[in-house]
């Protein structure tokens, strides 16, 4: 029986793109929630999850790093997927036709060129994926969708124009999670560690928290605040390193980041998709 990933949203979206060039060997599991794909892990009905956690355009994703401490699944792999966009129409249908195009709103205005250019109206869909599928259940020739060539092949869609977003290097992070933590080394470039943590009620304990990192050379790529728990004065802080908790700097930077914080838990450890600078 083959292995399944599972991802948010409809067949065709680009998360479902995300499981195809990481796992092409498994089949994608289509979700309707973050949770859902979550669950689906905890239950067994997938092996891995794939999850977007942030967008080099606009940031991170809602909701994901409130949901990651409390999945019970493990960070083992993370992929980067260029978010090309296509316009996307019923076959017979030609450039000229195309008077309005569906896609997610955050789509809309990466292609406000190309839109401009070829007078065509953008028209908000709650996905990309199920933009396309209603383009292609509607059979209107003047309606095109905003999506990935997966979902043009899987709705039997036209590509009318390839890659017609206005910025060139629009990439999401997404993480891959499993049941189980894989701590081996691995991979080209170096391992990433990631975990959450809160300080303690002490004054300066966030810039002392963080003063091991840089006293034993650790880089230190991300460093996210969030709310937990809806109080203004409750925050977790996620971070990325670069390093193996059992490198001796990585280490020595954990055991002084504990004298300052608590509930510190490891999220993953898992090889660099690309070198870290």
């Amino acid at each position: 029986m083959t292995k399944r990933i599972a991802f948010q949203g409809e067949p065709g979206a680009y998360s479902h793109e995300a499981c195809r060039t990481a796992r092409p060997d498994m089949d994608a599991l289509p979700c309707r929630t973050f949770e859902d794909v979550i669950e689906s892990v905890r239950s067994g009905e997938a092996e891995l999850a794939m999850l977007p956690v942030e967008n080099s355009t606009y940031g991170r994703v809602a909701d994901i790093h409130r949901l990651l401490p409390h999945s019970g699944l493990h960070i083992i792999e993370e992929a980067f997927v260029r978010v090309h966009i296509n316009l996307l129409a019923v076959p017979g249908a030609t450039l000229d036709d195309i008077t309005e195009a569906h896609s997610h709103l955050v789509l809309l205005p990466q292609c406000a060129g190309f839109l401009k250019e070829h007078g065509i109206r953008g028209r908000v869909s709650p996905d990309n994926a199920r933009a396309a599928r209603e383009v292609a259940e509607a059979g209107d020739k003047h309606s095109a969708a905003l999506a990935s060539e997966i979902a043009g092949e899987i709705y039997g869609l036209d590509i009318l124009a390839r890659h017609i977003e206005d910025q060139g290097d629009n990439t999401t992070r997404f993480l891959v999670m499993s049941r189980q933590a894989d701590t081996s080394r691995r991979g080209a470039h170096g391992m990433i560690t990631s975990f959450v943590f809160q300080v303690r009620n002490i004054p300066a304990a966030l810039y002392k928290a963080m003063g091991g990192f840089a006293t034993n050379g650790v880089n230190m790529t991300k460093l996210e605040s969030y709310m937990i728990d809806g109080s203004f004065t409750a925050t977790q802080f996620y971070a990325d390193i670069v390093g193996h908790p059992e490198d001796l700097n990585v280490r020595l930077a954990m055991e002084e980041l504990e004298h300052f914080t608590t509930n510190v838990e490891i999220l993953g450890v898992f090889p660099a998709a690309r070198p870290r600078g």
